[in-house]
């Protein structure tokens, strides 16, 4: 449904290194870099979804990115906080989103929100009380 987002960093060097290392577990690289624009693209070899433009956070953001397993939500995270990012909700069950919603949350060098979730289809929903 997104075709692309754009978030804006402080410094671009530390937030290339910070991005580089968080997404590539989930099979994401450095797809476009412009250095002169100070922007760097992240995503597949068939497009950049993600930009990290270095004209400085005005306002941090919340962006979540779907994993393939807890066990890959769980690298993420590793490799987010080894990367310079600070803890903001460890992986695990979050049980007042929804059932089988596991996620861990790392704020990056500017104070966004990076959410991995991995949605579980084997949970289900507690049978509600009549």
């Amino acid at each position: 449904m997104i075709d692309h987002l754009t978030l804006h960093v402080n410094d671009i060097d530390k937030s290339k290194l910070f991005y580089t290392a968080i997404l590539k577990p989930l099979g994401y690289g450095m797809t476009s870099e412009f250095p002169e624009w100070k922007l760097a693209g992240y995503g597949t070899k068939a497009k950049s979804s993600l930009w990290v433009y270095g004209d400085g956070c005005k306002q941090p953001t919340h962006i979540a990115f779907t994993a393939k397993s807890a066990d890959a939500v769980k690298v993420c995270y590793k490799a987010g906080i080894k990367a310079g990012g600070k803890d903001n909700g460890k992986p695990g069950i979050r049980k007042n989103y929804s059932a089988g919603y596991y996620a861990a949350f790392v704020l990056d060098l500017d104070g966004h929100n990076i959410e991995i979730v991995f949605h579980d289809k084997t949970k289900k929903a507690p049978a509600k009380k009549k």
